[in-house]
């Protein structure tokens, strides 16, 4: 029998690209603020270490502040023969590919070719119920009220195996979705669901005519130089990388290498790939204006409050306040075996992003450290 360490809300809904909003790893009890001052590199090594020591097998991270650039890493990429964790290893990014994602159709919506407050039934009649009602921004900013299909997914025997090898086709996964009674009428509140990425991946698809992930190689990937991302359509993770554990069988058993994965369950939900240096360039690029003109780049962080902890999405975009006075904007991830921070300060002082090569299984102390990192890296304590 499966079984995992961590609540079981958190197991639902991270399996695969959920976690991203719930209020593990959030802000810290004090409040320190951004200032000029560098980040504590010292203390940030001490703190991936700790990491390390609370059972995560390897982390790597990179921190950019007005001293320039740090990177940092800790423990193995491969349990099996060791190898250490690298600053350039690749890892599977879960829900930071919604940013990528929200970027490609924001781009469409400057061409012209969809606007965000036409409802979805416009460009993929029949897609998804009530979709006459269903607009693209509430499709971007989970106010669309869709049932998220991974509680169905994970209500599947020994779910994280079974995902492991599936081959759903986004239509399948919305599918899944539909079977379900919507979880509000559109735009009358909030809730994270996968299924509205899914239905932007197929609305991109439908407007340029080809895949996704060619899309987002295209416009995002190959002009950003990112050389080390990519939207996988098999489960194999080529270059070097982190190999991804979880101990599905409980902590005294041997721990499920995840790092090979069928990318069919999560799709334009978090399927991507990348490295801590090619996610905080993306970011980079995106908050400077260089892929969004600023209209759209403001609505992209015009916050919807999500609870009273300081969180608020908005299109594609997290907001976390981990520092008195400034939120700071980006995104997180998670997927069986990986889990990954990236998030910039609202003024642009400090950047970090952070990858873990554990996630599901990891203790609650874990998430403390967790926030350590994040906290030294984007703000001076």
């Amino acid at each position: 029998m499966t079984t995992v360490t961590r609540s079981a809300a958190r197991f639902v809904t991270t399996l695969l690209a959920a976690a991203a909003l719930l209020p593990l790893a959030g802000p810290a009890s004090a409040a320190p603020t951004t200032a000029n001052a560098p980040a504590d590199r010292a203390a940030l090594q001490q703190a991936l270490g700790q990491l390390v020591a609370d059972g995560i097998p390897g982390v790597t991270a990179e921190v950019r502040d007005g001293a320039g650039t740090w990177r940092g890493t800790s423990g193995v990429a491969d349990l099996a023969d060791g190898q250490p964790a690298a600053a350039q290893d690749r890892f599977r990014v879960g829900s930071v590919t919604k940013s990528f994602v929200a970027t490609v159709v924001l781009q469409l919506v400057t061409e012209g070719r969809i606007g965000l407050d036409d409802p979805i039934d416009r460009d993929l009649p029949g897609v998804v119920a009530n979709g006459q009602h269903i607009t693209v921004r509430q499709l971007l900013n989970h106010t669309s009220g869709l049932y998220d299909y991974l509680n169905v997914v994970m209500s599947q025997p020994d779910p994280i195996r079974t995902a492991r090898t599936a081959g759903y086709t986004p239509q399948d996964l919305i599918a899944l979705s539909a079977a379900h009674s919507p979880q509000f009428a559109p735009g009358t509140s909030w809730a994270y669901s996968n299924t509205n990425y899914v239905v932007l991946g197929l609305l991109v698809e439908h407007l340029t005519g080809r895949p996704l992930g060619e899309e987002i190689t295209r416009r995002i990937v190959r002009p950003l130089h990112l050389r080390d991302t990519s939207f996988p359509t098999t489960a194999q993770l080529s270059g070097p990388h982190l190999d991804g554990y979880e101990w599905l069988d409980g902590p005294a058993a041997a721990p499920t290498d995840l790092t090979e994965f069928s990318p069919s369950a999560i799709w334009g939900a978090g399927t991507m790939i990348s490295t801590a240096d090619d996610l905080s360039r993306f970011y980079r690029a995106l908050f400077a204006g260089a892929l969004l003109p600023q209209d759209l780049l403001n609505q992209m962080r015009t916050p919807h409050p999500i609870d009273d902890s300081g969180r608020a999405y908005g299109l594609g975009l997290e907001s976390r306040t981990y520092c008195s006075g400034t939120p700071a904007w980006g995104h997180s991830g998670s997927v069986a075996g990986y889990e990954t921070f990236s998030f910039t300060t609202a003024d642009g002082a400090r950047q970090i992003t952070l990858a873990l090569n554990r996630n599901l299984t990891a203790s609650p102390k874990a998430d403390d450290d967790i926030n350590r990192v994040l906290t030294l890296g984007l703000c001076n304590s």
